[in-house]
């Protein structure tokens, strides 16, 4: 997947990695890395709150298969601060899905 990404959108402390898929609704995936993120209640929060995040949005966008991976620092962004990143990393997401030729194989469903 990380080296196959069709997509790749960055914030702050976290960066999402999609691929195109023809599912017809969007997946998720989570890399929180003990070495990134001491805390087990940090790396929990994180995963609840992109999860939400989501499950929100989960109407607006393409289908595609989205890991997110969390980055040092990540738990110094307060919730607010964390789902207005999100927020605006699906915007970008879904501008950005649309930007893809369409010759792009989209039956990589595997």
């Amino acid at each position: 997947m990380f080296e196959q990404a069709d997509l790749k959108v960055h914030g702050k402390g976290l960066m999402a990695l999609i691929r195109l898929t023809t599912r017809g609704y969007p997946r998720l995936g989570l890399v929180v890395s003990k070495k990134n993120v001491k805390r087990a209640v940090d790396r929990n929060r994180f995963k609840r709150l992109v999860r939400e995040s989501i499950r929100l949005r989960q109407d607006h966008l393409p289908s595609v298969d989205i890991v997110v991976l969390a980055r040092r620092g990540v738990q110094d962004i307060d919730n607010e601060t964390l789902h207005r990143q999100l927020h605006g990393m699906w915007k970008r997401l879904q501008r950005d899905a649309k930007a893809v030729p369409s010759a792009s194989p989209l039956t990589r469903d595997t």
